[in-house]
């Protein structure tokens, strides 16, 4: 019953700015970390950032000073601003998030279904 729909991704030049949100909603009792992870075609996917509910931050190394990621715990809902954004930024980013649901009555992991994020001029 649970699920998290992103969106805000789309074509954006390079050096441009763009910010994605993630919304969980359903059956939800609380949320642990939240966390973007990204996926380019022919690559592994991985790990952007990773946000505790306390708003502890982490980040990949290769994208420290350029990704931001936020959350509004009143919302359910997980951000990242990205800036000064490259061609090897392009890929398809996914929300996930660690969910305890009343209709499970357990902490679970949950995937967004994923938006798109393009760089290109």
């Amino acid at each position: 019953q649970v699920q998290l729909v992103e969106s805000g991704g789309g074509l954006v030049q390079p050096g441009g700015s763009l910010r994605l949100s993630c919304a969980a909603s359903g059956s939800i009792a609380s949320i642990n970390d939240m966390r973007w992870y990204r996926q380019a075609p022919g690559k592994e996917r991985e790990l952007v950032a990773t946000i505790t509910r306390g708003g502890i931050t982490n980040y990949a190394d290769s994208l420290k000073g350029r990704f931001t990621i936020s959350r509004v715990n009143a919302k359910n809902t997980v951000y990242v601003q990205m800036s000064s954004l490259k061609p090897e930024d392009t890929a398809v980013y996914y929300c996930y998030a660690q969910i305890y649901s009343t209709s499970t009555l357990s902490f679970r992991d949950y995937w967004g279904q994923g938006t798109q994020v393009t760089v290109s001029s």
